[in-house]
């Protein structure tokens, strides 16, 4: 992969403090991925960038995560950590993932990597739709773990574009009835759109 030479990255982001404690190390790559992915997009975030936000060095990150897109794929959730959030009863499952959705785009500001991720795919940028496939695999074993059954691959991608749409009009268009809503709201209105998804139309009844 290639990264900018020193002093080609024109991020105006402070370098933070550095600091010596590898989990809290760690965290703070996470934490300055996420900012910088946000901000710049998959294609204009560099290793460097984000190591200098973190306040560590760039071989730190690598050692760490070992490219930028691993580190993009540990930045977003993903099944290792949505996982707990969703395991459960399989018939309360669309609320959780509804309220789980919300809150994560809810406390990004709209500013999720999820939303650089929709970007750099709609721009055709290879490496992204790399990324992409590979969060849509990790979606099929997640949810596999909880709703086994016959054409589950299908029932997952249907999900998948029905949360990319709700994230292009209310974070990235933020603009229409899906945008005008609370989050309350907008739970509200998943729910009974990922219950028939997930687990057919004959359960959307039953929400």
């Amino acid at each position: 992969m290639t990264e900018s030479p020193p002093g080609g990255d024109q991020s105006d982001a402070a370098p933070k403090k550095r600091t010596r404690e590898p989990e809290v190390r760690r965290a703070a790559i996470l934490e300055a991925a996420r900012e910088a992915f946000a901000e710049r997009g998959f294609a204009k975030t560099t290793i460097r960038d984000v190591a200098r936000r973190a306040g560590v060095t760039h071989g730190l990150v690598i050692r760490h995560f070992g490219s930028k897109e691993q580190l993009f794929l540990a930045a977003v959730p993903s099944s290792r950590n949505l996982l707990a959030e969703v395991a459960g009863d399989p018939n309360s499952l669309p609320t959780r993932v509804a309220r789980s959705y919300v809150r994560r785009m809810s406390e990004s500001g709209g500013s999720d990597p999820f939303v650089a991720l929709i970007r750099a795919v709609a721009s055709e940028e290879e490496s992204a739709k790399q990324l992409f496939a590979a969060m849509q695999r990790e979606s099929v074993e997640m949810y596999r773990r909880v709703i086994p059954g016959p054409g589950l691959e299908e029932r997952v991608a249907s999900v998948g574009a029905y949360l990319i749409g709700v994230t292009f009009s209310r974070y990235v268009f933020r603009s229409g009835p899906l945008a005008a809503m609370t989050d309350d709201e907008l739970v509200r209105h998943l729910v009974p759109h990922l219950r028939a998804l997930l687990l057919g139309r004959e359960a959307a009844g039953g929400a």
